[in-house]
């Protein structure tokens, strides 16, 4: 019987993030709160730009974008967002995406397979992803259960799993 295996990555869907944008466009627009504050949230790229007149007017629009990402099914652990920076006459904040597993995150990821996992599964670093694999399917889905309840600072999906 051949190997059982599946991959564990850490991927945004570009088109839930760019609907979650959108809403929280709308929303800033809509808001009496934010009228005549100059607020803005739009993409840059990768990367999201939220601009506003004052520090607070930025961190709430950051908020209801939070929020709109939440509603869409995207982890709070995949944004990576800047601290508030004036910019002439309005203060912005740079929101990134994080996109793939990166190397300390991997290695932390693989010690805790080796050490918690059950014995037959084995992982492997590949690139910006890891492979996970075991003879017995029980074992990786109690694998998956264990890296689910682990305190990472990434968001991690399990796919391919054959």
């Amino acid at each position: 019987m051949a190997d059982s295996s599946f991959d564990i990555v850490s991927k945004v869907d570009r088109q839930e993030a760019d609907n979650a944008l959108n809403q929280a466009r709308k929303e800033v627009e809509q808001r009496y709160d934010f009228k005549g504050t100059d607020a803005s949230v739009e993409w840059t790229g990768e990367d999201i730009l939220i601009k506003a007149n004052s520090e607070e007017r930025a961190k709430a629009v950051l908020d209801v974008l939070q929020s709109k990402i939440i509603k869409r099914g995207i982890s709070l652990k995949s944004l990576d967002a800047g601290e508030p920076q004036a910019s002439g006459r309005e203060y912005r904040i740079v929101v990134k995406l994080k996109q793939g597993i990166d190397q300390e995150h991997a290695k932390k990821i693989g010690k805790i397979i080796r050490d918690e996992a059950p014995k037959s599964v084995k992982s492997q670093i590949q690139g910006d992803e890891l492979r996970v694999q075991s003879k017995s399917r029980d074992d990786l889905q109690s694998t998956i259960a264990l890296l689910k309840g682990a305190d990472l600072d990434v968001d991690l999906q399990f796919v391919n799993f054959r």
